[in-house]
């Protein structure tokens, strides 16, 4: 039985469910609980400001960018199926780690068997590379390049860059240049700009944040397991303080390129998530408690600094998208 109530559940947050209520879920459910659905607002939201920014520019076509928000998506799905895969067979995700105690790890709790992974992961990442060479075939050789470079993130974050610092500066040139430019790049027909490169550093620099405050919260373990996460290297104090100055920057760089007539006077909008910034700051500018705070919803812990920051870029994000709409909208 279809339940849709599950699916807004599993699209807003990390639904906990034991064997029998996943046993419940229909197949949609299953697939949005696994691939951690919650956080596609963040690959839509990238491909989204492309796609309104193609659309100021012009030309702009729907079909392919229906197809960039598909294969986007989809991508960002086969990464995090692979991610538990990859993490289950190192077996880092024994012993009760971090990211099988904040929700399901299908194959960690045995929901999915190995070979039923496999197949999801297959069927997922089927969607996205149909969309992928649907986009190749309709716009060229670039695409491809596009496309190919954003099959070595899926591939190869979890492993071995994740493990080596380098998962940070990955999601900032994922969610960014390569997430909003190549969709600016393939829904206008095959136009470039520095300027779309400078306005995707200014929202994927919110992914970035959320992913230290994981890495931050799980630092610990990490480092006991030998991954060497940015946060890791840098230990958490300091890790606290980048993220804390990557916030401002975002700001920063936003008000910029409005001064700079890059971005219209309606993205000043984002700065109405200041009372959010400020509550995350609060957040960050302490070390993270060991013990979950009684004020702190028990349904997100442990996550907690990845949790504030999600929120916060969630609300930058929303802002800036309803303000780079109303932007376009004025000068179209």
């Amino acid at each position: 039985m279809v339940d849709l109530k599950m699916w807004g559940r599993a699209l807003t947050g990390m639904p906990r469910l034991d064997r029998e209520g996943w046993g419940r879920l229909d197949p949609i459910a299953q697939w949005l609980v696994a691939t951690r659905a919650a956080v596609f607002i963040m690959t839509a939201l990238s491909c989204a400001i492309g796609g309104l920014l193609a659309y100021r520019d012009g030309p702009f076509d729907g079909r392919y960018f229906t197809a960039c928000m598909i294969g986007l998506v989809f991508a960002h799905a086969t990464n995090n199926l692979l991610n538990d895969l990859t993490d289950h067979v190192k077996g880092v995700d024994r012993d009760n780690y971090y990211r099988s105690m904040y929700g399901p790890q299908p194959l960690e709790h045995g929901l999915l068997s190995k070979a039923q992974m496999l197949r999801w992961i297959a069927a997922t990442g089927a969607v996205a590379l149909a969309a992928g060479f649907y986009l190749v075939a309709e716009t060229g050789a670039l695409t491809l390049t596009l496309l190919a470079a954003g099959a070595f993130f899926v591939l190869f974050y979890t492993w071995p860059l994740k493990y080596i610092g380098l998962g940070e500066p990955s999601v900032i040139a994922v969610w960014g240049p390569l997430m909003v430019g190549g969709t600016y790049y393939v829904v206008s027909g095959g136009h470039w700009s520095h300027e779309v490169t400078l306005i995707s550093l200014a929202y994927a620099i919110g992914p970035t944040t959320v992913l230290f405050g994981k890495h931050t919260d799980k630092i610990d373990q990490d480092r006991a397991k030998r991954i060497h996460t940015l946060p890791v290297i840098l230990g958490e104090p300091l890790s606290r303080r980048v993220t804390i100055v990557l916030w401002i920057a975002q700001l920063a760089l936003t008000a910029l390129l409005v001064a700079r007539g890059v971005l219209g006077w309606p993205l000043l909008a984002v700065f109405l998530a200041v009372p959010s910034l400020r509550q995350g700051i609060a957040v960050f500018r302490q070390p993270r408690p060991s013990e979950r705070p009684e004020s702190f919803p028990a349904s997100a812990w442990p996550l907690y600094l990845s949790a504030h920051a999600f929120v916060y870029n969630r609300r930058f994000g929303l802002l800036f998208l309803t303000a780079l709409l109303v932007d376009v909208l004025l000068q179209r």
